[in-house]
């Protein structure tokens, strides 16, 4: 058979699921598909489901259709609620209670559950029954980005599937796709270590001025213009523009939502999509922080190479006259020690700290460090 989608670049993925819809193959009760965000394991779990209730359908070219388009009655495909984690109420009744229940229509049943590292012990709890004595119908497919951080009692009642980093060449060239030029193609597949999703995030939409405002963050504090600039302040821009994203997407969904169900489940739905709503503009806003640093911690971390003769190593390869700029006459340990108080904040911000006062302390204390040559 042809390689299942998302596996193209995954010998352990195309081997494992090609075994499995071979003629005469026994898909697994259930999988754990780990990997690097971006690596193909969404595009995948999305095609292995397909192929498994296509298997024996009346019209398999429509059970196709609607798996693709989410509207599969005997799919379900679950998100974590929690800003953070997948909640109790994420897992009982959408898939505890649900594998209990016989298909719609096709002769199987099936569960994607994403980031299953953030599954708490009470959720995860939840699950052991049904991942332990599934119903014959039954397949979850789990994924995760931290196999690591996956609970063992979730993780050894699953079939592995590995899904390796993609290669610069590969991310660069899926980047092109949509129409990046190739040197920033090129640049932003080495800025995402490995991750298709990251990449793909730097080139588009607000991409760009995320990874400028990083830039700018980094190179206030060489240049000892913190006070002047306040270069933080483009970093809580892009911020606070993705958590607006964010929450309209979702207020959208409500409305469509609310236009379809009774009178009295109307508040209930709106509660609840309030606190969803909540949640989500954290994660988002949170996310958007997070990269904005690590951008710049390798822009420390790139003029550091640089100063030790070792250009070939940068990540912004677009960006090399600058970084040659900012690494002239620069001590790289110093660098190094920059690239250690990015990440000493980066941590703290995972944490309820006041964010911009956090930023703020920071760029200080970098501009400090290094104005020493």
């Amino acid at each position: 058979m042809a390689d299942l989608p998302g596996t193209e670049h995954h010998p352990n993925a195309r081997a494992t699921l090609g075994a499995a819809l071979a003629p005469g193959g026994r898909p697994s009760h259930a999988y754990l598909f780990h990997g690097p965000s971006g690596s193909g394991k969404r595009v995948a779990a999305r095609a292995f489901a397909s192929a498994l209730l296509a298997e024996g359908s009346a019209d398999p070219d429509s059970a196709r259709t609607r798996v693709e388009h989410g509207t599969h009655p005997d799919l379900t495909w679950v998100t974590p609620s929690g800003a953070h984690e997948m909640l109790v109420g994420d897992i009982e009744e959408p898939v505890v209670a649900a594998a209990a229940m016989t298909p719609f229509e096709s002769a199987r049943r099936v569960f994607v559950i994403e980031r299953a590292d953030t599954l708490i012990d009470q959720a995860a709890n939840k699950m052991l029954k049904t991942l332990e004595e599934p119903a014959p119908f039954v397949h979850l497919v789990l994924l995760t980005d931290r196999l690591a951080e996956v609970l063992p009692t979730i993780r050894s009642r699953c079939q592995l599937v590995r899904f390796d980093a993609l290669t610069d060449e590969q991310l660069a060239e899926r980047v092109g796709r949509h129409g990046v030029a190739p040197e920033q193609a090129r640049a932003v597949a080495r800025l995402a270590l490995g991750d298709g999703a990251r990449a793909l995030e730097l080139a588009l939409g607000d991409g760009p001025a995320l990874r400028a405002g990083g830039e700018r963050f980094a190179r206030a504090a060489l240049a000892g213009e913190v006070g002047g600039s306040r270069p933080w302040t483009e970093l809580l821009a892009v911020k606070r523009r993705r958590g607006e994203e964010a929450v309209a997407e979702l207020e959208a969904k409500l409305a469509d939502e609310l236009e379809v169900v009774s009178r009295r489940e109307r508040k209930r739905l709106e509660n609840e999509y309030a606190e969803r709503i909540r949640r989500t503009r954290r994660r988002v806003e949170t996310g958007a922080l997070d990269l904005g640093l690590q951008l710049s911690s390798l822009w420390l971390r790139d003029a550091a190479c640089v100063a030790w003769g070792t250009p070939e190593l940068v990540h912004h390869t677009d960006r090399t006259d600058v970084l040659a700029q900012d690494a002239d006459g620069r001590d790289p340990q110093r660098l190094r020690a920059g690239v250690e108080l990015i990440e000493e904040t980066r941590r703290r911000l995972r944490s309820n700290v006041t964010e911009e006062l956090a930023l703020e302390a920071l760029a200080y204390r970098l501009e400090a460090l290094l104005s020493q040559r």
